[in-house]
């Protein structure tokens, strides 16, 4: 690893001893199920690893047929180039079950440093490991392992919303960013009072309770009669407004087109059980967060919503770490 690991409970540097990371008080941190494990599966994100072990190869485009979503994501979000990240070191946090890593690895010759603060790091590690340049931790965003400021990139996609605290995550993203490099976020977007006015936000406070094992076979169970009535109200013209009540995610806006029936009741399901099973879900409005990136003296700071595949679409922000600090 060219990136220096640090015990973030003390800020001792780690040094690989066989599959264990040891600092100089004697402190171990083990690799289990390809990943170096600095917290306990029980935490605020079960959920999440509970779906991409569940769902792991659903959002990987190499195992759906004719998909480049996540590539497309991928590089319309960023804006960076393949070969321009060539050997660097890029930190992802917020893997899953490792779309993103994956186009990272197929893609680009970049060094990938990868955190999940779920067990979803196993099925990242069944997804792209084993790998020279795959580096996986399971980790939370406030105590990430590593020294500050050695990454030439650092993204965190579809994560700060479901964090306890966005503003502090967004800080500690921007401590990772090494001078002069840079630091993309996505995140939902809150574009008035109207945003939590939908089905998500009004049965969160039961959904977010629940065993998951109980949504997700809910959500099973209503499937199929969900889509019917997404496509229903779509096709007569009234989908913008009265399926923003209906259970279901929106199907004609995140999922991507052409997929089968079968997959496409896949990622309905997946994507549902997304919406309502997460402890936290603080959508921003996207000024606050150019605010919070400056604050945290980030440069040349811009704020978009960015567009990809067909129609779907992200609120995203950029930065640049001062070239010193």
């Amino acid at each position: 690893m060219s990136v220096q690991l640090m015990n973030p409970l003390n800020g001792e540097p780690l040094e690989k001893k066989g599959e264990l990371l040891v600092d100089s008080s004697g402190n171990e941190v083990r690799l289990k199920g390809g990943s170096y494990r600095f917290v306990n599966d029980d935490n605020y994100a079960g959920n999440f690893g509970f779906q991409w072990n569940k769902f792991e190869k659903t959002q990987i485009d190499r195992f759906q047929q004719g998909s480049t979503q996540s590539r497309d994501r991928f590089f319309s979000v960023t804006g960076w180039e393949e070969d321009g990240l060539a050997h660097q070191d890029v930190l992802e946090v917020g893997s899953g079950a490792g779309r993103f890593s994956q186009v990272v690895l197929q893609h680009t010759k970049a060094n990938l440093y990868s955190v999940d603060y779920s067990n979803a790091v196993e099925a990242n590690f069944r997804n792209n490991g084993p790998d020279d340049r795959l580096h996986l931790f399971q980790a939370s965003i406030y105590a990430l392992p590593f020294a500050p400021g050695q990454f030439d990139k650092v993204f965190c996609f579809g994560v700060l919303q479901h964090t306890p605290d966005f503003r502090k995550g967004v800080t500690c993203l921007v401590d990772m960013v090494k001078p002069g490099g840079e630091l993309v976020v996505d995140f939902y977007p809150l574009r008035g009072w109207y945003t939590k006015i939908q089905a998500k936000y009004l049965l969160r406070p039961l959904s977010r309770k629940m065993d998951h094992q109980k949504l997700l076979a809910w959500i099973e169970r209503n499937a199929d009669r969900l889509i019917a009535f997404y496509r229903f109200f779509d096709r007569i013209g009234l989908g913008r407004i009265v399926n923003r009540f209906l259970p279901v995610c929106d199907i004609k806006r995140t999922i991507p087109r052409q997929l089968d029936n079968a997959t496409l009741r896949e990622w309905v399901i997946l994507d549902t059980f997304d919406m309502f099973s997460p402890a936290y879900d603080h959508p921003q409005r996207l000024q606050k967060v150019i605010h919070w990136f400056k604050e945290s003296g980030m440069e040349r700071v811009t704020g978009s919503v960015v567009r990809y595949g067909e129609g779907n679409q992200v609120t995203i922000v950029r930065g640049y770490s001062k070239l010193s600090k």
